[in-house]
């Protein structure tokens, strides 16, 4: 049954319903056995603003049935003739879902409705002391409460998922290993996708038997399977170079793995490793698709030049051609992903690429800048270039040759 208050007719009444404020609209479930009290609410509600559906059961049984899709308001007499007091009242409100419920008692079991709200009814009403504007305001209250209980919980959940998501993510970062190493390191990370910690950049340096490995990488495109790919691929390359793998076959061990993981077959990665031997002054690089690094010596900012081959992933090698460049003591290798290099130098369509990068770096150091707050001072001289924040994935691993530990 609904029950609705109509306004006067004529000019007046439309006058007035054109100045009054929309009315909110409950949906009722009244669980009521005492056909006299369930008359009673109707006529009740019947005098006030309130438009109200009013769906009238007898029993909990019957209740049960219609709470399977009810999202408004339940009036429940915790007296029916099947199921009473708070056993009633969990039984309900494990079944309300999303819906309210307000709890009707007698004047001697007022006591009931204090512990039924302690117990997640919204309100209760004492029977014989309710007129039809408090009755209103209960039912419009406890559905805005409920609403607001509910999207309170989704943004529970939501924060606690982002959470995982935020712990999981920053557990898939490196730690790099770098302990019996004459490197010391300096990283930075930064996805492109908002709300993300992990993109598909990936960096990471490993010291095995005496020579220290480093390596950058890129997967093409950007999106959590691009970063889930990253990820996999940094991943393995550890395992590889922890495992003994000789150095000419980590990177073609390690093209298979891309090729066997990856979602698309478009998707492809650049990449740069760089090994260096424990008391050595030079180091071999092997260069796929990516942008050479850059040698720091004495405040000096210099590229490192090496022959580029396609990206892993286009065109399979059996075996990787290795190139050596002069590393020596106290200078620093930056290693570093395109996002840098892809900003705009200044506006569309021009872009820093490696000579505006090595020009960034070199009026940084005349600065006076160290080495430890190039990674953020370059990305913040990028942004500026860029004439906004920068739109890709950026990582950076600078590695500085010193003494062995």
């Amino acid at each position: 049954m609904t029950v609705t208050r109509s306004e006067p007719a004529g000019p007046a009444g439309a006058e007035a319903a054109a100045s009054a404020p929309a009315v909110a609209s409950v949906d009722v479930l009244l669980v009521e056995d005492d056909a006299q009290d369930a008359f009673l609410v109707e006529e009740l509600l019947a005098d006030t603003d309130l438009e109200c559906r009013i769906t009238w059961v007898r029993t909990y049984a019957e209740a049960r049935s219609a709470l399977s899709s009810f999202r408004g308001c339940v009036l429940l007499d915790l007296n029916l003739p099947d199921a009473d007091g708070m056993p009633l009242l969990r039984k309900v409100l494990d079944l309300a879902g999303s819906a309210a419920v307000v709890v009707l008692t007698g004047l001697d079991d007022e006591h009931e409705g204090v512990a039924s709200v302690a117990a997640g009814a919204q309100d209760y009403l004492v029977k014989g002391q309710v007129d039809g504007s408090l009755l209103a305001r209960s039912l419009r209250y406890s559905v805005e409460r409920q609403r607001a209980d509910e999207n309170a919980r989704q943004l529970r959940e939501a924060e606690l998922y982002a959470r995982e998501n935020m712990r999981l993510e920053r557990g898939l970062l490196p730690q790099v290993l770098l302990d019996a190493s004459p490197l010391s390191h300096r990283t930075f990370y930064r996805p492109g996708r908002k709300r993300a910690l992990v993109g598909g950049d990936f960096y990471d340096a490993v010291e095995k038997d005496g020579t220290t490995h480093v390596i950058v990488g890129d997967v093409s495109g950007h999106g959590p399977d691009e970063a889930a790919l990253g990820v996999q691929l940094r991943i393995a390359w550890r395992a590889l170079v922890m495992g003994g793998v000789d150095e000419r076959r980590l990177l073609p061990s390690l093209e298979q793995i891309l090729i066997s993981e990856r979602t698309q077959e478009e998707m492809y990665a650049t990449l740069c490793q760089v090994s260096l031997d424990t008391g050595a002054e030079s180091a071999r690089i092997r260069q796929f698709g990516h942008p050479p690094p850059l040698v720091i010596t004495d405040g000096k900012v210099a590229e490192v030049e090496a022959s580029p081959h396609p990206p892993l992933g286009v065109f399979p090698e059996s075996e990787t051609e290795v190139e050596e460049f002069a590393l020596p003591r106290g200078a620093t290798l930056m290693l570093y992903t395109d996002g840098l290099v892809d900003a705009y130098d200044g506006g569309p369509p021009a872009r820093l690429e490696v000579a505006g990068l090595r020009r960034i770096l070199s009026g940084l150091l005349e600065a006076g800048t160290s080495v430890v707050d190039v990674p953020e001072r370059v990305v913040d001289e990028a942004e500026r270039h860029n004439g906004g924040p920068l739109q890709d994935d950026v990582a950076m691993l600078l590695v500085t040759h010193g003494s062995t530990r």
